[in-house]
């Protein structure tokens, strides 16, 4: 996976993920979070649940990861649908993240929605 092309993960629910969702779209950057269902070594495949709805995702390129069975995950990656509506998260790390950029941008962001808030309450 070329860095320079991924997009930020969007933050959804799993609820939003149903196939007649704007979200459940071939390729969308997602951050999902959910509750370690189960996880399979060999193929790498995690299910997350939030509610009555899950997830696959592709663990492949994680690394030191323990996956333990009823704890709490965030992902970030690309959706894949396969057919039948057969959704799957491609996982990704982010290593090499320039953090100082990264909090930098929080930064302006929260300064951007505050802006917001405050212009819609006017």
């Amino acid at each position: 996976m070329a860095s320079s092309t991924l997009k930020p993960g969007v933050p959804v629910t799993l609820q939003e993920l149903a196939p007649s969702s704007e979200m459940f779209k071939q390729g969308a950057s997602l951050r999902v979070t959910g509750i370690l269902q189960s996880y399979d070594v060999d193929s790498a495949i995690a299910v997350i649940r939030d509610g009555s709805a899950t997830l696959k995702v592709d663990a492949q390129h994680l690394r030191d990861i323990s996956f333990r069975s009823g704890s709490m995950f965030q992902f970030i990656g690309e959706l894949l649908i396969r057919p039948n509506d057969d959704a799957i998260l491609q996982a990704r790390n982010v290593d090499g993240l320039d953090l100082n950029l990264y909090q930098q941008s929080l930064i302006i962001r929260r300064q951007h929605e505050a802006r917001l808030l405050s212009s819609r309450s006017a």
